[in-house]
């Protein structure tokens, strides 16, 4: 195999006995890459910082904010990095460099662009699909295949220039051909659409609702993107006879679904994984067949799983040890077969995030009882699963009602509603388990049952946060143990 910087290695989940009357299959795939031991020369990077200086920008001063946090971008870029820098406004303008491409960064190239970014001013509308359609055509112009390609967006207002549908047809255009990130920025701009690019382009999505606080998101999120090291990876499905794609989501560190992003390619079929620096990540496979015709009590392949890395040649090779996804289904009738904890868990993870969508957007539609009634649906199966970074979120927008139940406060800001459905699509506080080790040998966290509050001291006596007194007895490992801004944009004038 190429030399390609991380070592990729998959592990299935997954039931081999299908029940005589089941008509899908289903399997967990863990992906974990890690550093290589003959780590190559870091790959070639291409930044493309996207600001919008829309007229919505001009107040609470958050456009003087973003310059300063598009600024303090640049200045992480390694030496050597190709730059673009696009204004968005209703249309695209690539304010930095002026050579129609992207140009290598060094000190005097970064002082150049901030000073272009320190002199925008705010106008217009905001047309997103429009922004994304230029920064494709400018990393298409990149020479290198190998390139490591990743753009960043913040917005504080609706894609209100343009229709769903060109956003859609942006988005398709640019699967696959680049990673972004998107923030949004304030109270004003709309979950649906970040969660749609981030999930379409492989990145991640964000709140930043105090403006202050962007600039320390940006060097934080730049600094992520520097470990990046393989610009390209695909799930590659050979699907026996009897089987066809069901779905593939991405279930960590964030939900996506990625089956509308499949490509014939081959005899297989390839499912875009993004670009990938050292981290694990899992996806939820689901086949589907025809169960009278599938053989009884006989053995078959229902999919070859071949994980598969682009090289500079464009041509896709294999970077994993494949594994073969083998059934076979049971011939006796109402013999039930249970699937594996951790598809189980998957399931109550999506759960979570339907039900906190749904709670935002009846809060946002002015359903205040459905929104109660999806937020307490969240909570109780965030408790279930010890999601703490959603449970603070939900927490956060909860207050004890007239009736005494739990219900969204009335007084939750826009922001953190949209917060709320934003998040909901983030899972990689799954990715350590609570109720054991850390991967390093770390201490055991026990939960206060009261509070929920956790702590990591050998022998807790009482919670440090209400003074609950623990039972010495007790195994810590237990799951019971542990446990206003101004308008939008001004309307472009058509004329």
């Amino acid at each position: 195999m190429t030399p390609l910087g991380l070592s990729f290695d998959i592990e299935m989940d997954a039931s081999s006995d299908l029940a005589f009357d089941d008509e899908r299959v289903d399997a967990l795939l863990t992906i974990r890459a890690s550093p290589a031991a003959d780590v190559p020369s870091p790959a070639p990077s291409a930044e493309i910082l996207i600001m919008d200086r829309s007229l919505s920008m001009a107040g609470l001063g958050k456009l003087n904010e973003a310059k300063r946090a598009m600024c303090a971008a640049i200045d992480t870029l390694r030496d050597g990095t190709y730059l673009g820098i696009i204004a968005g406004h209703h249309e695209a303008e690539v304010i930095y460099p002026d050579t129609g491409g992207l140009a290598r960064v060094d000190a005097v190239a970064k002082a150049a662009a901030k000073h272009r970014v320190m002199g925008q001013l705010p106008e217009g509308g905001t047309a997103i699909g429009t922004w994304l359609t230029r920064a494709k055509e400018l990393f298409d112009a990149l020479p290198a295949r190998d390139t490591v390609r990743h753009a960043v967006l913040y917005t504080d207002g609706k894609d209100e220039h343009e229709s769903a549908e060109e956003l859609d047809s942006a988005l398709a255009a640019c699967t696959d051909r680049f990673v972004c990130d998107a923030r949004g920025l304030g109270n004003d701009w709309n979950y649906t659409e970040l969660l749609r690019i981030t999930q379409a382009l492989h990145g991640n999505a964000d709140a930043v609702v105090k403006i202050s606080d962007l600039t320390r998101d940006f060097t934080r999120l730049m600094e992520e993107v520097r470990s990046i090291v393989v610009p390209r990876v695909y799930l590659g499905l050979l699907l026996g006879e009897w089987f066809r794609l069901g779905f593939v989501r991405q279930t960590v560190p964030v939900e996506a679904d990625l089956t509308t992003q499949q490509q014939p390619h081959d005899d297989e079929i390839h499912i875009p994984l993004g670009a990938w620096p050292p981290e694990k990540r899992q996806y939820h496979l689901s086949l589907r067949f025809d169960p009278d015709k599938l053989p009884l009590d006989e053995q078959l392949s229902a999919a070859r799983i071949t994980l598969r890395a682009e090289r500079p040649d464009a041509t896709r090779a294999p970077c994993a040890a494949p594994k073969d996804l083998l059934v076979r289904r049971l011939a006796t009738r109402d013999f039930p077969v249970r699937p594996p904890e951790s598809l189980t868990q998957v399931e109550n993870l999506r759960e979570l995030g339907m039900a906190m969508r749904a709670c935002a957007d009846a809060q946002q539609s002015w359903r205040y009882e459905e929104a109660d009634r999806e937020l307490r649906i969240a909570l109780e199966v965030a408790e279930a699963l010890g999601d703490t970074e959603r449970l603070e979120l939900l927490r956060a927008v909860s207050t004890t009602g007239p009736d005494g139940r739990t219900q969204v406060r009335r007084d939750a800001s826009r922001g953190q509603i949209q917060q709320l459905g934003l998040r909901s699509s983030r899972t990689a506080a799954r990715d350590i388990d609570p109720s054991s080790q850390e991967p390093n040998g770390g201490p055991v966290q026990r939960r206060c049952p009261r509070c929920k509050a956790t702590t990591t001291a050998p022998e807790p006596r009482f919670c440090e946060e209400c003074g609950h007194a623990f039972d010495s007895g007790a195994d810590p490992t237990a799951p019971d143990a542990l446990h206003d801004e101004p308008p939008g944009d001004t309307p472009v004038d058509a004329s």
